[in-house]
């Protein structure tokens, strides 16, 4: 006979079968997705407590401010770095010729920095005894120079157009240069010159063993650079930087070279005029032609005026002729010799020479021209197409 079900037995299978059917719907997925936990709050990002805020924005300040002060204390050994940096770029395409040519890179850096330290301790073997001379003799020679200014026929036209006052102006300049203390005065004594040059010596030092280095470890700085970008983009980086730098060594090459033939021409041009100082004059014209865009014109206006001190036909004769050689240099040797820097609009030398002479004086002035190139160039390579890509 089949046994009878109790109501306990009914209840104990019923609430067996419950909770078995409530076991079953259960989702794996739901069981493994992740507890979202509402992220904490950190003290970096509580910014709409005063106290909070207030507190970063004091960090920040003193930060940038302790920021700012170093590196005016390094101002000095920043501006030795990127000088030194600029003139290995400028003969890095001498040692990248050399290797060309089947010399290791070792052997083309030994001969380019021998033959740079052979070329300049001849040019100083050569010339800063006689510019030493002819300095002393400049010196010597200016209150006689300005005496017999007075005496020819331009003082008496100017003097007629500016009255008595311009003889007393003249006489008191030729009182006041005619006493070594006060030329000593000028350059701020005798212990400042002295310490001027052995600092002026010493940054040479620094620069020159800087570039060294910089020249000998370029293609690994390069490549320490590219590893610091995405894989997909160095490709693109380093055809971009080996255009910047290309265009920095043919741009300052370039200004060496034109203001070797300035300074050439200018002695020459010195000489032939039978005025003062030749070597003298070349000196001061490979150093002044090195500023852009001003460089000749202040020259010009230099050896125009120590000209006319000794005659004025020879001075309008160097004027004429000088401004001549700077057409032929604008529009004939300059095309040439820079046919492997970046050209770039007129109005942005202008404003990028203003800006580095601003900041940084005669250094800012040379190195804005290719800085400012570079700019540009990264500009229409890089940020044009990626403007034109959206649509």
């Amino acid at each position: 006979m089949p046994e009878k079900s109790t109501p306990d037995s009914t209840a104990e299978t019923t609430t067996t079968d419950v909770e078995v059917s409530e076991e079953a719907p259960r989702d794996p997925d739901a069981a493994s997705a992740p507890v979202n936990v509402p992220p904490s709050r950190r003290f970096w990002t509580r910014l709409d407590n005063p106290f909070v805020a207030g507190f970063l924005l004091t960090l920040g300040g003193l930060a940038a401010f302790s920021l700012g002060a170093a590196i005016t204390n390094i101002s000095t050994v920043i501006i030795y770095i990127v000088f030194a940096l600029f003139i290995a770029l400028g003969i890095d395409p001498v040692v990248r010729w050399l290797s060309g040519r089947g010399l290791s890179r070792t052997w083309s850096i030994v001969i380019t920095i021998v033959g740079l330290l052979a070329i300049i301790v001849g040019m100083m073997w050569l010339v800063i005894p006689t510019v030493v001379d002819q300095v002393t003799q400049f010196v010597q020679s200016v209150p006689s120079m300005i005496k017999d200014f007075m005496h020819s026929d331009l003082f008496h036209r100017l003097e007629g157009m500016f009255g008595e006052g311009f003889e007393s102006l003249i006489g008191d300049i030729q009182k006041f240069l005619s006493d070594p203390g006060n030329i000593a005065a000028i350059g701020g004594g005798a212990f400042q010159v002295g310490a001027t040059i052995f600092s002026g010596l010493s940054g040479v030092l620094i620069v020159l063993v800087l570039t060294l280095y910089f020249v000998a470890s370029l293609p690994q700085i390069k490549s320490a650079m590219y590893e610091l970008a995405p894989a997909r983009n160095r490709a693109r980086i380093s055809d971009l930087t080996d255009q910047i730098t290309d265009s920095i060594g043919g741009y300052l090459g370039g200004m060496v070279v034109l203001a070797f033939f300035n300074a050439v021409f200018s002695g020459v041009l010195y000489a032939i005029l039978g005025l003062p100082f030749p070597l003298l004059m070349s000196v001061v014209a490979f150093c002044i032609t090195l500023i852009p865009l001003v460089g000749s014109v202040l020259f010009w206006a230099v050896a125009s005026v120590l000209a006319l001190f000794t005659s004025p036909l020879s001075a309008l004769l160097f004027a004429l002729i000088y401004i001549a050689y700077v057409q032929v240099e604008a529009y004939v040797l300059t095309p040439r010799v820079m046919s492997r820097a970046i050209s770039i609009p007129g109005s942005l030398v202008v404003i990028g020479a203003l800006i580095g002479g601003t900041l940084l004086g005669l250094l800012g002035a040379l190195v804005a021209i290719p800085v400012t190139a570079s700019i540009l160039l990264i500009i229409k390579q890089v940020w044009i197409p990626r403007q034109n890509s959206k649509k």
